[in-house]
């Protein structure tokens, strides 16, 4: 692991929590725990994750299977820990369009169980995830905390309101957050399948069977493409570092992206190169209600608070991916 070697060392022995830790992200933050010596349980209702994401650790992680929607079951997850990272969630904009009542009960209430339970077990902090989508309708480019528009979606919603409960939980309890809004996060182990699949497993899957990837729009769009390496690097840093208090008292949320800005056309294009045969062409659907058109992350903030920085260009990563699936 690359970076930070020696801020980590606090979490050598430390007994953690990573809630959604079978998922993509979960899964290779896990990693990273066990790598620096952390004794790690997770918590996952493997609705979307996978047993098999955490098999190369054997006995060395405890895997809790339930639903952050349980109180009682955030309660047992977080008994003994000092450290939580919450990255379970209900996913895609998409789907929060077609079922906003379920992505809020597990994103809102499910969260609302796992801090009350983190307040019971007197743990030191919780690192969770949040999202590049709080920033809604601003059109400011690139975005920056304390600029955020109207929520778009109710996905994007679920976020914007865990980060003002955490902040609520900070005054009312004095416990430490820190929220960190994603970016187009992309690595192996992103699933390909199901109708709400992020764009770079869907196209890399596309490229590989011989097929044209589908571009929702006009390919126009643009993200901050950023690898899972340099999140979980994220995650590690903001929940070994000292803040301060001038950062925002006991909460703070901070971007994690590349600070990149990829339009959709060229990451296909650049897929097709990298994973087929370079002769693919995308097709094109019609645009998906809810998803924002541009989107690049101005992570000064990370960087003067934790000492963040990506390290993966967008190109290397997906090199990355593909060597991990064997092409």
């Amino acid at each position: 692991m690359s970076g930070g070697q020696a801020t980590f060392a606090a979490l050598d022995g430390a007994r953690v929590l990573v809630t959604g830790g079978a998922g993509f992200i979960g899964s290779h933050l896990v990693d990273g725990l066990v790598e620096l010596g952390a004794r790690v349980r997770v918590l996952d209702d493997l609705s979307s994750g996978k047993r098999e994401n955490l098999g190369q650790h054997g006995h060395a992680v405890e895997l809790l299977v339930g639903d952050i929607r349980d109180a009682s079951t955030c309660l047992r997850a977080i008994e003994g820990v000092s450290l939580v990272f919450h990255e379970a969630a209900l996913g895609s904009v998409p789907r929060s369009m077609n079922d906003p009542a379920t992505t809020l009960a597990v994103n809102v209430a499910g969260t609302a169980n796992v801090f009350a339970a983190a307040r019971t077990a007197g743990v030191a902090r919780v690192v969770y995830a949040s999202s590049s989508s709080v920033y809604g309708d601003s059109e400011t480019l690139p975005k920056r905390e304390g600029e955020e528009g109207k929520p778009l979606s109710p996905y994007a919603l679920s976020k914007w309101m865990n980060e003002e409960l955490a902040a609520c939980y900070a005054r009312c309890f004095d416990m430490s957050f820190v929220g960190l809004r994603y970016f187009n996060v992309f690595g192996p182990r992103q699933d390909p399948n199901g109708p709400y699949a992020a764009v770079v497993p869907r196209f890399f899957a596309a490229c590989a069977a011989g097929a044209a990837p589908v571009i929702f729009g006009d390919g126009a769009q643009s993200r901050d493409f950023t690898y899972v390496g340099d999140v979980v690097r994220a995650n590690l840093l903001a929940a070994t570092a000292t803040l301060p208090s001038a950062a925002g008292g006991g909460s703070i949320v901070a971007n994690i992206g590349a600070g990149g800005s990829t339009t959709v056309s060229e990451l296909a294009e650049t897929l097709c190169r990298v994973a087929g045969d370079g002769t693919l062409r995308p097709q094109h659907a019609p645009a998906r209600p809810g998803d924002i058109l541009h989107s690049t992350a101005d992570a000064s903030r990370a960087r003067q608070l934790f000492g963040f920085a990506a390290e993966v260009p967008l190109r290397e990563g997906l090199a990355r991916i593909a060597a991990s699936l064997g092409r």
